[in-house]
């Protein structure tokens, strides 16, 4: 055996010796947290001011077609815990760029801005969102994560001229999600 590799041989028995003390508790043992999702407190984190609103959010229904935009009006700076429908009933504004995976939820939204900006979507899911203005998506001009434990679990930017636009909400696990637009600050 050469001397060089005595170190690593040692190295790779002593990790094995740990894997296998942790591998052995009881079976009854809780499973460990995925290392992506932290353990999070009773208590959601504290929210950047300008999503402050999160934590008071109230119940909309979302539209299924573009008639029904008329009754679900969101406001920037106002969070909405939305209703959504089975993605087969729903008839977007403008299809989908992405498709939906069979069994999930979506609808839409009607969002008014008054003034030019980039504004940012917050969500409490991983769902897909277009966002339509003058019948063509809006591409995207950022992603990202909410704070851990905050109940966010992705934002979405996008830039936006004053006027009426549509929220679609594409493909989400649940027939519920939380939905939060505000300005960028």
């Amino acid at each position: 055996m050469r001397a060089s590799s005595l170190p690593f041989r040692r190295l790779a028995a002593s990790a094995l010796a740990v894997l296998a003390a942790s591998s052995a508790g009881s079976a009854f043992a809780q499973p460990m947290a995925p290392s992506s999702a932290p353990a999070c407190p009773a208590t959601p984190a504290a929210l950047p001011p300008a999503f402050a609103a999160w934590s008071n959010a109230t119940t909309l229904e979302s539209a299924t077609d573009r008639p029904g935009l008329a009754m679900t009006k969101i406001a920037p700076g106002e969070a909405e815990a939305l209703t959504l429908h089975p993605m087969a009933e729903v008839h977007y504004a403008l299809p989908p760029q992405k498709p939906a995976a069979p069994g999930t939820f979506g609808g839409m939204v009607a969002l008014h801005v008054t003034t030019a900006g980039t504004y940012r979507v917050a969500l409490s899911s991983a769902a897909w969102v277009d966002l339509v203005s003058a019948g063509a998506a809006l591409p995207t001009t950022a992603h990202g994560h909410g704070p851990d434990c905050s109940g966010i679990r992705k934002i979405i930017d996008f830039a936006l001229q004053p006027g009426d636009h549509v929220v679609q909400i594409v493909g989400n696990a649940t027939s519920t999600i939380t939905v939060l637009v505000v300005p960028q600050g």
